[in-house]
């Protein structure tokens, strides 16, 4: 018997990295799953391996939050677990960063959340419980040079996530916050231009002395998702190999 057996889940930014670890083991734990993305070859090729839904989405768009959502419920029968992983990262520091790349960081991480929210509160409703899981980062806990736009959308995720579940706990839904730290994929890369990021060293500065895994925060998100959390909403948890333990004071 799988953990999630019964659930049916919309995990976004699905078809590599964190999402798709997420995907993976939520259809061994029995769940039946959406891959959402716009990585369109990547997500389909993904779904075929793991015999799950593929949708195209941008989740900055209403419609297409409402096409996934109507494609999960038409495919599954309903829609308990949202997952929202979809998320992109830019470096620049606050006097050189443009307005146009600010509000594209916060349309995809902050306003993506938001619509896959809202979209998802129907269909919890109708099947008297869900579990929502906001993807912020130890940016949302605090503050990061460089990352002004991504740090100010994680702590909103934060900041959402609370009032989400204040709202829809008579509904039975339970809306959680994960906040990774530094973790292995190729979001640093890729706003790096896709230039080689040695992460490494940042590995070393935190108390377990290495990066996380995707699969790692794949198994919280498992958790959150599954009835073992029952009692947990508008809750952070935190998985960054103990980034947040320290100050600015460590020697």
């Amino acid at each position: 018997m799988g953990r999630l057996d019964g659930k049916v889940a919309l995990i976004t930014g699905a078809a590599r990295g964190q999402g798709a670890a997420a995907a993976r083991r939520f259809v061994a734990e029995g769940a039946r799953v959406t891959i959402a993305d716009v990585l369109d070859d990547e997500g389909k090729a993904l779904a075929d391996e793991l015999g799950a839904a593929y949708q195209h989405l941008d989740v900055s768009s209403e419609d297409d939050w409402a096409a996934a959502v109507e494609r999960t419920v038409d495919e599954f029968g309903s829609l308990t677990v949202l997952v929202n992983n979809a998320g992109i990262l830019h470096f620049s520091e606050l006097a050189k960063t443009s307005l146009a790349d600010y509000e594209r960081v916060i349309r995809v991480n902050q306003i993506g959340a938001f619509l896959g929210m809202r979209s998802v509160v129907e269909p919890m409703s109708h099947a008297g419980a869900g579990s929502i899981v906001n993807v912020s980062s130890v940016e949302g806990l605090a503050g990061m040079p460089y990352l002004v736009a991504y740090t100010a959308s994680k702590f909103a995720i934060r900041g959402m996530t609370k009032v989400a579940a204040l709202e829809l706990g008579r509904k039975g839904i339970r809306v959680n916050s994960v906040h990774p730290g530094m973790i292995d994929t190729a979001m640093v890369s890729e706003a790096a231009g896709g230039a080689e990021i040695d992460t490494s060293w940042v590995g070393k500065k935190v108390a377990l002395g290495r990066v996380g895994q995707p699969e790692e925060i794949a198994s919280l998100v498992v958790f959150l998702a599954s009835d073992e959390s029952s009692y947990s909403t508008g809750a952070e948890f935190v998985a960054d190999g103990g980034a947040t333990a320290t100050h600015a004071l460590k020697m």
